[in-house]
C-alpha cells in the first residue's frame, strides 16, 4: 500500500455513523480549522471502529471504494503544499 495515500475522513455533518470502504484511514474530526488531531485508525479484522477523539463510528461497507463514504462527502483531501 506504499503507492497509495491513506484516506482521510471528516464528519462535518455530525452523523453518528459513517460507512467507508477502507480498513485503515485517518479521522480528522471536522474539516480544518475545526479538526481534532489527525488520528490513524485500523479496523484490523473488525468491521467497525470508533474514533477516540470525536466518537464517530466508522463502519466498513465492502461495496464502497476506499475514497467513498455513506453519507457522501465525508472524504477529506489534504491540501497540496504551496
Amino acid at each position: 500500500m506504499a503507492d497509495h495515500a491513506v484516506p482521510h475522513f471528516a464528519n462535518d455533518i455530525g452523523v453518528s455513523i459513517i460507512h467507508i470502504g477502507a480498513r485503515e484511514f485517518m479521522c480528522v474530526g471536522a474539516k480544518p480549522p475545526f479538526d481534532h488531531p489527525h488520528v490513524f485508525l485500523d479496523m484490523g479484522d473488525e468491521t467497525e471502529i470508533i474514533c477516540p477523539y470525536c466518537s464517530t463510528l466508522y463502519r466498513l461497507r465492502a461495496s464502497l471504494h476506499a475514497d467513498e463514504t455513506d453519507p457522501a462527502g465525508c472524504l477529506w483531501h489534504t491540501p497540496a503544499p504551496a
